[in-house]
């Protein structure tokens, strides 16, 4: 009976994460955004409105999608977002250029917002709650091995056809795959009691101070997230003066170290207490900011970059967690606004490009990024126990 039990778990659980592969691909904008930068000749401004263009979605589609899961159930929503996503992912292999890009970050956003906002509770269908952090580290593991080898995939299919967008068609195989596996799986929801919540409804919950904390928490880590992998190659061009195709392996090597962290993660969620695990995580963080101020050459850069990578790897699954418990009964409206704390991804590449151009170099990005860092310690002192 509890082998029958394990068999029916694993047979649901790699669907969904699949599915969490397929949500690491809207990482690949901090690869593209170099790209498209270099493609059109667009300045740090300019360029950093590509991974705005995903992220301001989020605001938009989060708490709606909220809803929506409320009247078609999680995983219905999932399989709506995989199918924007393939829409996506097949635009630029259709056709290069800027207004093409653009609608397709577009729609990744979309696509990606959905798919966030739903995937993370149908978890909760899968899991017991006190192992809930755990699996959803797991999940980001997953993701984050999608959002490393972004990067590698670009550079090489650059290096031997010329054209780097064709790792999007790739991208978008997985997606079907995931869409076809997760179609034919059957996971049970609990059923919606009571009045669906509005929209002003959810918002709401912002009122409850650990959501409002969390939220500001979530837009903190993923302007974290995209601003670095953004940045990274250029801080590497500014210092360095290398060219993009050698610096852009910078943004795998802060995926790397990211993917190791989610995976030592999920274990270490599950024996320690996560507000632990937040703090060592935040101070490694901090460290990293301060000697990217500093340095000036390639290994001290290198391990920086991946000390961000480590110490944001499990930041995400601890806050979100916290506010699913925090509200159990609320859980689809809470991880609308939850993912609505993605506008992070758009806000920081934003003031991120404007402060690099303004002071003349990429330490303007920096310390934009610091500011997130130093929110998040904030958080540490706030929040008695995460997850």
């Amino acid at each position: 009976m509890a082998e029958q039990k394990e068999t029916s778990l694993v047979a649901k659980l790699i669907p969904v994460m699949l599915a969490f592969f397929a949500m690491g691909f809207v990482d690949s904008v901090g690869t593209a955004t170099n790209y498209v930068k270099e493609s059109f000749g667009l300045s740090n401004t300019v360029a950093n409105l590509c991974p705005s263009m995903v992220f301001f979605w989020f605001l938009v589609c989060s708490v709606p999608t909220g809803m929506l899961m409320n009247k078609i159930g999680r995983r219905k929503t999932v399989l709506i977002s995989l199918a924007v996503t393939v829409a996506a992912l097949l635009l630029p292999v259709v056709a290069y250029n800027f207004p093409v890009m653009m609608l397709a970050f577009a729609l990744l956003g979309i696509g990606n917002a959905l798919l966030q906002v739903s995937l993370n509770p149908l978890v909760s269908n899968i899991v017991s709650g006190d192992k809930l952090a755990s699996f959803m580290t797991f999940g980001q593991f997953v993701k984050a091995i999608a959002s490393f080898i972004a990067p590698i995939f670009a550079a090489w299919f650059f290096a031997k056809t010329g054209n780097w967008v064709w790792m999007y068609g790739v991208f978008a195989l997985e997606t079907v795959l995931a869409f076809v596996m997760l179609w034919k799986e059957d996971i049970k929801e609990e059923e919606m009691t009571g009045k669906p919540s509005t929209f002003k409804e959810c918002l709401g919950l912002l009122k409850n101070g650990i959501i409002l904390l969390c939220f500001i928490g979530i837009a903190c880590h993923v302007g974290l997230d995209v601003g670095t992998n953004t940045a990274a190659p250029q801080i590497l061009m500014d210092r360095l003066g290398w060219t993009l195709d050698k610096a852009i392996y910078a943004t795998s090597i802060y995926f790397l170290f990211r993917t190791i962290g989610c995976f030592t993660g999920s274990f270490l969620l599950a024996k320690f207490e996560a507000k632990h695990i937040f703090a060592v995580s935040v101070f490694m963080m901090l460290t990293a900011m301060c000697g990217l101020l500093v340095f000036h050459s390639q290994w001290p850069l290198y391990v920086c970059i991946a000390l961000i990578g480590l110490g944001n790897s499990n930041i995400f699954p601890i806050i979100f967690s916290q506010a699913l418990l925090q509200m159990p009964d609320k859980k689809n409206e809470v991880s609308g606004l939850m993912i609505m704390g993605l506008i992070g991804g758009t806000v920081f590449p934003f003031l991120m490009g404007w402060a690099s151009d303004a002071m003349g170099s990429q330490r303007g990005s920096i310390i934009v990024l610091m500011i997130g860092v130093s929110y998040l310690i904030y958080l540490i002192s706030k929040i008695k126990k995460v997850a």
